[in-house]
């Protein structure tokens, strides 16, 4: 069948191959039932364009439709970083076949003639919106090309076109990205995988210069190359609950036990206390050999592995999230990745001064989506995951007998099973927190230049620290990149550390000398805290020599970046290439975006070759964000 087309041609060398000769698949749409309108993809190329429209689509996870052609694209810029991982070479990017296939000109491994191969498609799904159902969402300018393992890490991602144009999904939207958003979404996920934080991937960003776009103004339109191990989320699966299609529901957990998770073997082993999930050193896996305390018919079966597989993934990208002060925005159900990637970025911000009430949603008056409250949330969302799972979870250990197969619950039984489903889910939740947590003091002992996390940490150092950053309004990030440069010989004395505490603060606050006194006071008192810890922790409580203390602040400054894409900046880039027609300050962006933990990039050599830069545009990109420019807020219009 068409469905079931695979390109295997691999790249001639070590460098890479072209985009038309990477590895190419179609597992998602091979394994899982096409919309039945269009139920196979001859079907639906020889459909008029025009005529796939919005209207609600059932018993489907997808629907196969071509991405809208497009009249003289641009590609603006790529990521060196997402073409070595998806094996493409260099200078593929300056080729007619990429920039048409990244701007959805192209098909790649679908014959026209015969009517035969891999073809595009989108996804089906819904979702809950600020706590309320959305009913059916889905791609709704989102359009999947192919899937493609890299021959070299053997690793697969599925890419996709954003701003590709109408689907079936489309709602009363146009199917189309506006310039300034796709700008914002095109650097950012490759900033976030820089600092180490799972998300999905950008490959390029293409203006559309003959598509306009009506949002709160007309925009120029564009695209976004992005690609992931996985695109299902939540919401697909809270889409199936809803129409109570719980065959579907076995049938895409199946997927994606097997498949996107490489197989049953490959979930978590069964747990007895769930802390120790923390110490887990590899993601989920063989935490313990035990079955969740209980009486037999409470153990856990494949399905509860399974959710437990995709809440421990999402309490590790959480705790990320929340040690680098990002916030997404719009942490709907339908936005929450089941791989556990950072996904679907609208009003995303970095943290600026701290706050943790701070949204950068101006749509989000509820603050459902702060800073403080996004490990709640993502719970939240889970378990309506985990209410979607409900029969296969309470099912036990009687989830493939046949009858239940076939039939499902009986009436009967409903209530034994739902208060089965419900204690298991209840107890996942404290995995959830215990993966959280653990994570969590990983990340901040890390980026305070600790190698070990002593208990009383969490209050003595994270804690009083953010609690001083909320009361001085002190910059997130550049604190902990500026403690990063602090030498504990500049420390030695309370009059040190009040002088030095002066470099955390904003300069155009009060004297404009860093701080009023009793500011300084207080952050020298927790310094001084700090550099004992650090004593303690690298010397054993001995000073430590200038080659030990040279060791720490790299340690430190490898976790601590330089540059984060924050929201300011975005805007400056965003003006400089819509109005000025600027095309080189993409790549700058991108450039110490990969590369955040540099102290300066001008003027050096990265990946052999020497790189140019804009000193100035650095300093100012990596300096005090100015006043105007803090905790900017903007709306999910993209």
């Amino acid at each position: 069948m068409a469905s079931n087309f695979s390109s295997t041609a691999v790249p001639t060398n070590g460098s890479g191959a072209s985009i038309n000769d990477i590895p190419k698949s179609w597992s998602f749409t091979s394994r899982l039932p096409a919309d039945p309108l269009f139920p196979t993809p001859a079907d639906s190329h020889k459909t008029p364009r025009d005529q796939i429209r919005p209207r609600q689509v059932r018993d489907a996870l997808y629907t196969w439709v071509r991405p809208q052609p497009v009249a003289r694209p641009q590609l603006l810029a790529v990521s060196p970083a997402a073409m070595r991982d998806l094996g493409i070479r260099e200078g593929d990017e300056h080729t007619e076949d990429f920039v048409d296939t990244v701007a959805g000109n192209k098909i790649q491994g679908w014959d026209e003639e015969g009517s035969t191969g891999g073809y595009p498609w989108a996804q089906c799904y819904g979702g809950f919106q600020f706590g309320q159902w959305a009913g059916q969402l889905g791609d709704g300018r989102a359009i999947s090309l192919f899937e493609t393992t890299n021959p070299s890490s053997g690793v697969r991602y599925e890419l996709q076109l954003k701003g590709a144009g109408l689907t079936p999904y489309s709602r009363f939207a146009d199917g189309k990205a506006v310039l300034r958003s796709s700008i914002r979404e095109f650097v950012v996920s490759e900033a976030l995988n820089a600092l180490g934080v799972p998300t999905t991937r950008a490959l390029s960003l293409t203006l559309l210069p003959e598509v306009k776009v009506r949002r709160e103004t007309i925009e120029p339109g564009a695209i976004v190359a992005r690609f992931a191990q996985s695109w299902l989320r939540i919401g697909t699966f809270d889409l199936l609950r809803a129409r109570g299609d719980r065959d579907l529901i076995r049938k895409l957990a199946t997927y994606v036990a097997e498949d996107v998770f490489g197989g049953w073997e490959n979930l978590p082993s069964r747990l007895e206390n769930p802390d120790k999930a923390a110490d887990s050193p590899v993601p989920g896996r063989n935490v313990s050999a035990d079955a969740i305390e209980g009486p037999p018919e409470s153990a856990e079966n494949r399905f509860t592995r399974l959710f437990r597989e995709i809440v421990r993934r999402n309490a590790l990208t959480v705790a990320k999230w929340q040690a680098y002060g990002f916030m997404n925005g719009v942490l709907n159900t339908d936005n929450t990745s089941l791989f556990g990637l950072s996904m679907d970025y609208g009003p995303f911000a970095f943290m600026d001064n701290f706050d943790p009430a701070y949204t950068p949603n101006h749509d989000d008056y509820a603050l459902r989506y702060s800073y403080r409250n996004q490990p709640s949330i993502i719970w939240w969302n889970l378990v309506r995951l985990g209410e979607a799972l409900g029969e296969l979870i309470g099912a036990a250990s009687r989830v493939d007998d046949e009858n239940f197969v076939k039939d499902g619950v009986k009436e009967e039984e409903a209530d034994e099973i739902i208060k089965r489903a419900e204690k298991i889910i209840t107890q996942i939740g404290e995995e959830y927190k215990a993966v959280f947590l653990g994570e969590y003091k990983k990340c901040m002992t890390a980026r305070l230049g600790l190698k070990n996390f002593k208990d009383t940490d969490f209050d003595e150092l994270f804690s009083e620290v953010l609690d001083s950053m909320e009361a001085l309004e002190l910059d997130f990030n550049l604190f902990f990149r500026r403690l990063s440069n602090a030498k504990l010989s500049e420390l030695e004395t309370e009059e040190a550390r009040q002088e030095k505490a002066g470099v955390f603060f904003y300069q155009d606050v009060l004297t404009g000398k860093g701080g009023d006194e009793e500011g300084r006071k207080r952050v020298g008192e927790w310094l001084d805290k700090w550099q004992q810890r650090i004593l303690q922790d690298w010397g054993d409580g001995q000073a430590l020599s200038e080659e030990q203390d040279q060791e720490r602040i790299r340690a430190m400054k490898k976790v601590n970046p330089s540059f984060i894409p924050r929201g300011w900046i975005l805007d400056e880039v965003i003006k400089r290439v819509e109005k000025n027609g600027e095309r080189d300050v993409l790549d700058r962006i991108m450039h110490m975006s990969l590369h955040p933990f540099e102290d300066g990039w001008a003027g050096r050599t990265f990946d052999g070759k020497e790189y140019t830069g804009d000193r100035d545009e650095e300093t100012r990109w990596t300096g005090d964000v100015p006043r105007t420019g803090r905790a900017m807020q903007c709306s999910c219009s993209s």
